[in-house]
């Protein structure tokens, strides 16, 4: 453990000190496909029995209107937090007439690419926005990598904590500055060391052969309907043959926030040659927002962003340029298909002592050749990460997986300590030890547990839906109480009515809006 770090602990870890710890926020994003009772994706509208999705807070679609996103308040208790998730799931389940919530990460079989359809959000200009967003994302990227569903882990630090650590170390810049500045180093060593959090928890070894679209890949045949690699941990986090041309010169720099911030803009505002031969229109309709690199900053595939909540109309860029960071949202998390939420409390546990020490631990600049062994690292063990041996590479030396993480674990453990002596009980030490348990056996990684039921003879899709049917049956069997159902109804009926206000309060037309919030994106370049 660093003098810095140790010194850190000492600090928080004071009586005065230590409620600090039960004030970190956490917030869950949850994605997941519909699918009828056979496992093929759903074709029908979202359910509006859900509400709208462009104004419910709760309950939305992401990519495709089959692929539904949950998303809870922040929380001070990750306990809270999946309770939340909880019930959203139940009402969602009290809502959903003979379809199922997808269980893993990779998609059910899907139609072909024509098939697939991209969410619509009514007919107010933000909401064909974000259809023609999307027909965007169609034509760069193709339907199908789109229909991929994760978990985003939002998690913050309370501004006092850090007031408190910028004092102690005489910190003269502004205290948004040293809290940006902090963040920005928590995500230096969160891609230093988020290769461990693939082996932990990466459940998707495997997939559907038609999502290769029979396009060549590297990936073994398990049987005739699903792919897989045999040490793989998250596919989902893997390249999969999907470049991104356009993306691949783009690598925000994380050494401050003005350069991550620099180098979006400039991404937002520089044409790209295949999609200025595309071009924005055709025969009158939308094919795309703009030409640019990115059409807009969230384009960009990152396994964790610094974030700030926006004001209304205001965009994600401007709002860290503002007022600066205020919390991260981890973006590399498999849905575990074991789990009816996708994630439970040791994960989350664990991942709060995790960020914690990302946070704490000192976090020297990223030189280009450690910027891509990060890279390097993170490949290795998506692909990889539970063969026997595998050897990562650290300060331009080899390392074995299986003693880094060791040594990870090890360095957390402090920090586990901290969050159980600041909440109570020993929540955070037991979720640590149940990671070090997966670090000495391979066998018991949520990837190596699927591949272990597929090779008893279940097909990917088989062993998906009969896991989604499972979950079904488990938020069914406990309905939300009266009260609970009826805020949804209240949430999804209010969200209905929101939609039809904006749309009916509409001026001017789609192609002015659309240029206008071009010019705001340009304005962002200057």
């Amino acid at each position: 453990m660093s003098d810095l770090l140790s010194r850190r602990l000492a600090l928080l870890g004071e009586r005065a000190n230590l409620s600090l710890l039960s004030q970190c926020l956490h917030g869950i994003e949850r994605e997941c496909l519909r699918v009828d009772s056979d496992g093929q994706l759903a074709l029908t509208p979202h359910p509006v029995t859900l509400g709208s999705a462009l104004t419910h807070p709760q309950i939305t679609t992401d990519y495709s209107e089959a692929l539904l996103e949950f998303i809870t308040p922040a929380e001070a208790d990750a306990a809270v937090t999946l309770a939340d998730l909880e019930d959203i799931h139940r009402y969602a389940y009290s809502k959903l007439d003979g379809e199922y919530l997808w269980s893993p990460s990779m998609p059910c079989a899907l139609p072909d690419e024509e098939t697939i359809p991209i969410a619509r959000y009514g007919d107010s200009h933000i909401g064909r926005l974000k259809y023609v967003y999307r027909k965007g994302l169609a034509l760069r990227y193709g339907k199908t990598m789109q229909c991929i569903a994760g978990i985003h882990y939002n998690f913050s630090l309370p501004e006092s904590l850090w007031t408190l650590l910028q004092q102690a170390e005489g910190d003269n810049r502004s205290a948004r500055d040293y809290q940006s500045a902090r963040y920005i180093g928590l995500i230096r060593n969160f891609r230093r060391y988020s290769w461990l959090l693939m082996y932990l928890f990466g459940a998707s070894p495997a997939l559907d052969v038609g999502f290769m679209r029979g396009r060549p890949h590297q990936l073994e045949q398990l049987d005739p309907q699903t792919l897989y690699l045999p040490y793989a941990t998250s596919l989902r986090m893997s390249d999969l043959g999907y470049q991104s041309n356009a993306q691949a010169g783009l690598t925000p720099c994380y050494n401050d926030l003005a350069s991550y911030t620099d180098s979006l803009r400039q991404a937002v505002a520089t044409p790209y040659p295949a999609y200025v031969e595309a071009g924005t229109q055709k025969d009158g309709e939308w094919q795309q927002l703009n030409t640019n690199i990115l059409q807009i900053e969230n384009e960009y595939y990152s396994n964790i962003r610094p974030k700030r909540v926006t004001a209304s109309g205001e965009r994600p860029i401007q709002a860290l340029m503002a007022r600066g960071v205020q919390y991260v949202e981890v973006r590399c998390l498999d849905i575990n298909p074991f789990l009816p939420l996708g994630i439970d409390l040791d994960e989350a546990r664990f991942l709060d002592a995790f960020l914690l020490f990302c946070a704490l631990q000192a976090s020297p600049l990223l030189e280009s050749d450690e910027c891509h062994a990060c890279t390097d690292n993170f490949l290795a063990v998506v692909k990889e990460g539970r063969r026997p041996g595998l050897q990562l590479q650290r300060q331009g030396q080899a390392v074995g997986l299986q003693a880094w993480a060791e040594e990870l674990l090890e360095n957390i453990r402090p920090l586990a300590e901290l969050l159980d002596r600041s909440q109570g009980g020993d929540a955070h030490l037991q979720a640590l030890q149940a990671q070090r348990a997966k670090v000495a056996d391979a066998a018991l990684t949520p990837s190596a547990q699927v591949l272990a039921q597929l090779q008893q003879g279940e097909s990917f899709t088989q062993f998906a839906l009969r896991q989604s049917k499972q979950h079904a049956e488990y938020f069914r069997r406990q309905p939300l109480d009266a009260e609970r159902q009826a805020a949804f109804e209240a949430a999804a009926a209010r969200s209905l009515r929101d939609q039809a206000e904006l749309e009916a309060q509409e001026e001017g037309d789609f192609d002015s809006f659309a240029a206008a919030y071009q010019a705001s994106i340009l304005a962002l370049a200057v």
